[in-house]
């Protein structure tokens, strides 16, 4: 099975290192504040990682964490690392509002509401440049 996170294409990188990129998600619906943060080699779980790996890798979640609480001011981030359908280990940083399709319930629920949020058109542009300046 080739694996669409080491083939990616056309992807909105805004930050990466040798081990790690970080995306911006723009075509999930019911989360239009949404990064993903990947783990470059192809490895299914987090404890297919040493200790160090682990500790870069968890330390830039929490850097896009705070980046897109500063740039979105959002009501709670959720962080989730799932690969049920990919298994390619990766983390969702997802910001949520009061207002989005479906909150409180996971991005991934059906919406209950029209989502009526007011986002910075270029938010993954603020967060870019907080991640690179970091």
């Amino acid at each position: 099975m080739e694996c669409p996170i080491c083939q990616a294409e056309n992807e909105e990188i805004l930050w990466q290192s040798p081990n790690i990129r970080v995306i911006a998600v723009h075509n999930e619906a019911n989360a239009p504040a949404f990064c993903r943060v990947i783990w470059q080699a192809h490895v299914a779980e987090m404890t297919d990682l040493p200790p160090e790996s682990r500790r870069e890798l968890m330390d830039v979640v929490y850097r896009v964490e705070a980046a897109m609480r500063q740039v979105l001011n959002p009501r709670k981030i959720n962080l989730a690392s799932l690969g049920n359908v990919v298994p390619h280990l990766h983390w969702h940083v997802v910001a949520r509002f009061d207002d989005d399709a479906c909150f409180p319930a996971p991005i991934w629920a059906n919406a209950v509401r029209e989502a009526r949020l007011a986002l910075p058109e270029d938010w993954s542009n603020q967060v870019k440049r907080i991640l690179q300046a970091a």
